[in-house]
Formats: C-alpha cells, sequence, structure tokens
C-alpha cells in the first residue's frame, strides 16, 4: 500500500472491524519506500496526533505536489480557495480557529440544549406518526442538520439543500481530489459550488443586517483587527456543516445500533442522562464516526516500524486505536464507565471544535430513543460507501 487511498479502496463498509483488529495486532507498517506509514495503536496514534513535525496541509506532501501537475489551473485555484482551518497547520490554522472559536462558545452550546431536545421529541413524534422508525432519514440526520443550521442562520426552508450538499462533499472525503471528469466529480464541484454561492449571498445578508446567529458572529468577529476573509469564512461554514453533521449523524446511528443490542444498557440510557453520556463516549470509542485520519511529514520522520521520508503520509487508525487493550482495558465490551480516553475527537491543536456540540446531540438523541425502544428490534440495515465517514445510510428500528 502506498497511501490513505490503497487502504481504503476495498474496506467492508459493513464491518471492517476484523482487519482492524489484524492491523492492530500486526503492529506498525512502513512503506519499502517509506512515502507511507499505518499505525494502529492508541500511543502511536496520539504521539503522531501531539507532534510539531507533522503537517494536515496537503501542499506539503509529495503525492499531492505531483497530483497538483494534472490539475487545470481553475481546479488548483478552487482546491485551494476551499481550504478550510481543519486542513491548515499553525500559525494559519491558529489564528483561524480563534477567530472561530470567539463564535462557537460553551455557552452556545449549552443554549441549545432545549432546542435539541424538543426537536428530537417532535422527529420521533412524527416518525411513529407515520407508522414506523427509521433513524437515519427521521433523526439522526434532520437533528444535527437542523441544529446547525439554527446555529448558523440559515432559513428552515433551506435545512433540505444542507443534507443534500452534505451528502456529497462528505463522500470527498474519501476520494480526495479528482482528476477525472466523472459523474460524481461533477456532482461534488456542483455541490461545493452551489454551497459557496448561498453563503456569499446570506453572508452579505448579514453582513448588512446582523442577526443573533453564528454566521452573523463569524461575520463580524475581530481580533487585534484580524477578521475573517470571505474565503476563509465560506471555507468555515462548509466544514461546519460537513464535519459537524454528517460526524454526528454516524454517531447517533451507531449508538441506536448498541441499544438495538443490549436491551439492559437501553433500559438504563433511558432513564440515566450520566449513563447516556457514557455510551456516547464508548460509541465514539468503538464504532467511531471517523474511522481514520492522516499527517503529512514535514522532514523525514521516525516512526514505530521504521522511518517515513519529509512529504510521506502517516495514516492514523483511530478505528483500531479505540481497541487497544494497552489504552482500554478489556476493549471489545462496551462500559458506559469507562474513563480511558479516546482518540474520536482527535486531539492536540486540531481536537475536534464541535465536540461538545456532537456529545449533546448524542446524548439527547440515544436517550430520547431509548426511552422509545423497549422491545423494539432491528429491521433493515445498510451502509453508505463512505469509509472514512463510515456509518449507517438506512436503520429500521421495528417497534413493538
Amino acid at each position: 500500500m502506498s497511501d490513505l487511498e490503497d487502504l481504503v479502496r476495498n474496506i467492508d463498509v459493513v464491518d471492517p472491524y476484523p482487519l482492524w483488529q489484524q492491523l492492530l495486532a500486526g503492529g506498525p507498517i512502513v512503506a519499502p519506500d517509506e512515502s507511507f506509514a499505518l499505525l494502529t495503536s492508541h500511543a502511536h496514534c496520539d504521539a503522531v496526533l501531539r507532534s510539531p513535525l507533522v503537517s494536515v496541509d496537503r501542499n506539503n506532501s509529495t503525492q499531492w505536489q505531483e497530483l497538483l501537475t494534472s490539475l487545470s489551473p481553475e481546479d488548483r485555484e478552487r482546491q485551494e480557495r476551499q481550504r478550510s482551518f481543519l486542513f491548515l497547520d499553525p500559525p494559519d490554522h491558529t489564528r483561524l480557529r480563534r477567530l472561530v472559536s470567539k463564535a462557537f462558545t460553551p455557552r452556545t452550546v449549552a443554549e441549545l440544549t432545549p432546542f435539541a431536545e424538543q426537536l428530537t421529541e417532535d422527529l420521533l413524534d412524527a416518525a411513529v406518526a407515520r407508522g414506523g422508525l427509521e433513524v437515519v432519514g427521521d433523526l439522526a440526520y434532520p437533528l444535527p442538520v437542523t441544529v446547525i443550521s439554527r446555529m448558523l442562520g440559515v432559513p428552515e426552508e433551506d435545512h433540505l439543500r444542507f443534507s443534500e450538499w452534505s451528502d456529497v462533499l462528505a463522500k470527498s472525503l474519501d476520494d480526495g481530489p479528482a482528476i477525472d471528469e466523472t459523474e460524481e466529480s461533477r456532482a461534488r464541484r456542483h455541490a461545493a459550488d452551489e454551497f459557496r454561492a448561498y453563503f456569499t449571498e446570506l453572508c452579505a445578508q448579514r453582513r448588512a443586517d446582523p442577526r443573533d446567529d453564528l454566521l452573523s458572529a463569524l461575520v463580524q468577529i475581530e481580533h487585534d483587527g484580524d477578521r475573517l476573509s470571505t474565503d476563509e469564512l465560506l471555507s468555515t461554514a462548509q466544514l461546519l456543516l460537513v464535519a459537524g453533521h454528517e460526524t454526528t449523524v454516524n454517531l447517533i446511528a451507531n449508538g441506536t445500533l448498541a441499544l438495538l443490542r443490549d436491551d439492559d444498557l437501553r433500559a438504563r440510557v433511558a432513564t440515566d442522562p450520566v449513563c447516556a453520556a457514557g455510551v456516547v463516549e464508548e460509541v465514539l470509542r468503538l464504532d467511531p464516526p471517523v474511522q481514520m485520519t492522516g499527517r503529512i511529514a514535514r522532514e523525514d520522520l521516525e516512526v514505530p516500524g521504521g522511518r517515513v521520508r519529509a512529504g510521506g503520509r502517516v495514516v492514523l487508525l483511530l478505528a483500531a486505536a479505540g481497541r487497544d487493550p494497552e489504552q482500554h482495558p478489556d476493549p471489545l465490551r462496551l462500559d458506559p464507565a469507562r474513563t480511558s480516553p479516546h482518540l474520536a475527537f482527535s486531539i492536540g491543536h486540531h481536537y475536534c471544535l464541535g465536540a461538545p456540540l456532537a456529545r449533546l446531540e448524542g446524548r439527547i438523541a440515544l436517550q430520547a430513543l431509548a426511552r422509545r425502544m423497549d422491545g423494539a428490534r432491528l429491521g433493515e440495515l445498510t451502509y453508505k460507501p463512505n469509509r472514512i465517514l463510515r456509518g449507517p445510510a438506512k436503520l429500521e428500528v421495528l417497534l413493538p
């Protein structure tokens, strides 16, 4: 294998965990040409995520620089314009994260609790009234997309468009930038262009008429005379949509599967918010929405098992690290009281800014579901083709 794309191409999205367990047991893998390393243990992944010797900026990647030669000037400009701070290193990342965090405070998240709770109950009531419950479409998608839309200040009638854009943009994380002109690449470009056009207009409205929402705050925030540029603002909005929405969809769906597989756990979650919060952490560890991530070596980098040359990739298999017995005793047991930290939200400079919101939505959704699932059974279950942001496409719950 020479890179992340080689690893993910043939993964079984329904159940990748036998492979992850095999890779965890086998230890680090380093390509003979030192262009690539795969790390699976918690300690190894944690160390790389904290290391100042690695980068998230693809401009430091040898493979990316080679790929750029295949792109048109227009596509190269598009790729650069659409980069979010998720793929920037300090000091650029530090600057943008500082500006965004001013508008994404714990108080903002806490104030969403009553809205998220009521929305969850309304969505479940509507599903039951229709005569069935398909968790992804009835709850896991509409809950986070409505919450992030409300935070950003997107009109309710446009929330469905958000969901459609998110579907397409999330899939692009598996594929990387498209070289060939395909139906998928056209759909991805169309979704990104529609998103930017929509938010360009909405940002202009918020500059002229600020409101009590996150987009108005992003437009207005300033630190020592520094503001977000238009491109930075649009890329940040897109990041909040995809990263703050798609991952939570998978968290809720994967958590529902855990409840369906353990009646005693479901009963505890239904009445105990502390247990519910613990289940969220265990689902993040055992069945994480983000299965893997990558870093680029800034210089020749010593890794367990060998070396990665400058510009090479280090792939961190977070889904395997979450099952590492050195970090998590009896790792395959779902234990809501477990305290060993996981890496589902990353660590270090790139620790997930939206982690408190994901935890809130996950806890609220799982508690509400648990209260309604006494005697429920699993119906149809299918998975999205996404291998990095992995989760069910359809999850039918058969209520008694």
